[in-house]
């Protein structure tokens, strides 16, 4: 009687799992949501309340008036905001170069952006506007050739896009004082800013899923152990 022994599988150097990253990533993501749908009820409730008869929080020249109490707590909703953002975008990010470093080692090609470029490109004017998606495209590109991209890579990016160019999405040029006069004289504009960023963080969740398993498979494959 012959006894087959299964070979233990050997990931292959340079490999690091990604789907505990990805679940952090996907955690982030919810906690943004999340946040970012206080911060639009907490919009709403400005809108009802109406602006004080002493006028917006930013009477000009420097000169602000006391906050109400209504308007302290908006102020308290925002900095959980921009918390829950940080948490999110140092997940993101780990996730994304995780994601980077892999595909580098399944492929033996260099990526199309350097690593400095994980960092930068969310931040630096014009370029911010595709390399942060090009990243994920040729990640994947690199893990599978000629796998078809998830469609939610490109809802993801779009809507991060709407979000962050309007101005009062996730990245805005505004003080959270001038936000406040925006919801007593037209609420409407920051609510679609923040349903932008709530809809880019779920669709988010689902690029990030999609992505790591396409990965997660792939590395499966090479190490010969499907069952992992």
């Amino acid at each position: 009687m012959t006894v087959q022994i299964d070979k233990p599988s050997v990931r292959p150097p340079g490999l690091r799992p990604v789907r505990r990253p990805g679940r952090l990533a996907v955690g982030g993501l919810l906690l943004a949501g999340a946040a970012w749908v206080v911060h639009g009820v907490w919009e709403v409730r400005l809108a009802l309340a109406g602006e004080p008869a002493s006028g917006p929080p930013d009477q000009g020249d420097g000169v602000h008036r006391p906050l109400t109490a209504l308007e302290n707590s908006y102020h308290l909703v925002t900095a959980f905001g921009g918390g829950a953002v940080l948490l999110c975008a140092l997940f993101f990010v780990s996730w994304l170069w995780r994601l980077r470093d892999n595909a580098r080692a399944l492929s033996g090609r260099r990526p199309r952006y350097g690593g400095v470029w994980v960092y930068l490109g969310w931040i630096f004017p014009v370029v911010n506007l595709w390399v942060p998606r090009g990243i994920v495209v040729d990640a994947l590109e690199a893990t599978a050739p000629g796998r078809r991209r998830p469609v939610s890579v490109d809802v993801w990016w779009g809507l991060w896009l709407v979000g962050m160019l309007s101005g009062v999405g996730i990245v805005y040029r505004d003080s959270t004082d001038e936000i406040i006069a925006r919801a007593y004289s037209g609420v409407w504009p920051l609510l679609a800013s923040d349903v932008a960023v709530v809809a880019a963080a779920v669709a988010g969740v689902f690029a990030v899923r999609a992505v790591t398993r396409v990965q997660d498979e792939r590395m499966r494959a090479v190490a010969g152990d499907p069952e992992r």
